[in-house]
């Protein structure tokens, strides 16, 4: 099925210093803000109206429509149940009633050199079928996509316009959702890379469920046991997985887990890298058990973790705390802000030194907005003085006099970098 998307853009946030300029806009006519439109695909995955895509097709989009494929052809507004930018999975749902739906597989059975095939709308000319070999398995995303989950690699053509469509088996059961392509050019050439089904229903029943993704949390930093480094460690292990760090107060450190531990598996399934470690700790909940069997100084021994929520993270369903015009904040008038939890860091992208408060709405026209001040900013100190969360900002704030002060704050840029930005607002 086709999706289209819009999402309006603020044109004062561009790398384009002139663009920031609100005289230069006002004089050359520049509009303040831009509608984009995206075009992608996705699959029907319930009879009542569930489909999976992508996040980058519908990530902060005003209005989603979907266009059911003939002979329905209608075309019906699409809710944004909830999306997870770090797997760039997406859950939409319809009001519609007994749809045809995709039988899920287990990306798990794919091996390389499978058949599949590609479904999806490239190029505005319709629903295409493509057809090719699984080329790869558990490949990494590209550095700088933003997306942390290894991928299935196929050559069956994929273009633009085909993500968040179907990867089918022969069977046609639905092994991934099309992602991303390798090219030079923007068109296919040779390489296209999907989500694992197997990782995206467990991500869609996560956001059914909680409104969120719930992950688990275990506390510890790792790298891959080489056969060079198995020397160094004097173990005749080849496979497995060096915990580097252990998080204080986290629940690997509760359990007893090491620096310097070799994880050779968990929950009874074998760890051969860094990859499967991962996999295998992100389909946990808090609450679960990870059992991990390791070496420690070349003896084996068995360490039971229970998984705990991210910290900074809200509970399922729950929305962050989110404050706006209250008496305490009367100085930053038509200002949304929240804490920078957990959910705000994944979506931006954001250091781990970075810590403050998320700007999540700032009204046009408001002295904030003409002071420069953009929503995604985060406010890292009030006058020069530290902010660590919401409560320490309204004190910073509270009782101050006086017809200015300033804000510094760290603001991203669309290359994946940042900087850290002053800005003097009106009271």
């Amino acid at each position: 099925m086709n999706i289209s998307s819009k999402r309006v853009t603020d044109m004062s946030r561009s790398d384009n210093p002139m663009l920031q300029d609100p005289f230069f806009r006002r004089f050359f006519g520049v509009p303040r803000e831009q509608v984009q439109n995206f075009l992608g695909s996705g699959v029907i995955v319930t009879e009542d109206g569930y489909i999976l895509t992508n996040n980058h097709l519908v990530e902060q989009a005003q209005d989603v429509e979907v266009y059911l494929p003939p002979p329905d052809n209608r075309k019906l507004a699409a809710k944004v149940v909830g999306t997870d930018k770090t797997t760039d999975i997406a859950v939409l749902k319809i009001e519609a009633k007994d749809l045809p739906i995709l039988k899920l597989g287990r990306s798990s059975d794919l091996r390389l050199g499978q058949t599949v095939l590609a479904i999806g709308y490239p190029f505005q000319v319709g629903q295409t079928v493509t057809m090719g070999i699984v080329s790869g398995l558990a490949k990494p995303a590209a550095v700088g996509e933003g997306v942390d989950v290894e991928l299935i690699q196929t050559d069956a053509a994929i273009n633009p316009g085909n993500s968040g469509g179907a990867l089918i088996n022969t069977r046609g059961e639905l092994v991934g959702i099309n992602n991303m392509i390798v090219s030079n050019t923007g068109s296919y050439a040779g390489i296209g890379f999907a989500i694992p089904i197997d990782v995206a229903k467990s991500i869609m029943d996560d956001i059914i469920a909680h409104g969120t993704v719930v992950r688990g949390y275990v506390g510890i930093a790792m790298d891959d046991l080489t056969p060079d480094k198995a020397e160094f460690f004097g173990v005749k292990q080849r496979e497995g997985v060096i915990v580097t760090k252990v998080e204080k107060g986290s629940p690997a450190s509760k359990a007893g887990l090491q620096v310097n531990d070799i994880v050779t598996s968990a929950n009874g399934k074998g760890v051969k890298n860094l990859g499967e470690l991962r996999r295998n700790i992100s389909t946990l909940h808090p609450g679960d058990k990870a059992e991990f069997a390791l070496l420690r100084d070349g003896k084996g021994m068995t360490v039971t973790v229970t998984v705990a929520k991210r910290p900074g993270e809200a509970a399922p369903g729950a929305k962050p705390e989110e404050e706006k015009g209250t008496p305490e904040l009367a100085l930053l008038s038509g200002v949304g802000l929240a804490d920078l939890n957990d959910d705000y860091r994944q979506r931006l992208r954001l250091p781990d030194e970075v810590a403050g408060v998320i700007v999540t709405e700032v009204e046009a026209g408001s002295p904030a907005e003409e002071g420069g001040l953009g929503q995604g900013d985060v406010i890292v100190k009030f006058n020069l003085k530290p902010v660590s969360d919401l409560a320490a900002f309204k004190g910073l704030i509270k009782g101050m006099k006086g017809d200015k002060f300033m804000l510094t704050v760290y603001r991203r840029d669309d290359r994946g970098g940042g900087a850290y930005l002053n800005f003097v607002i009106k009271a």
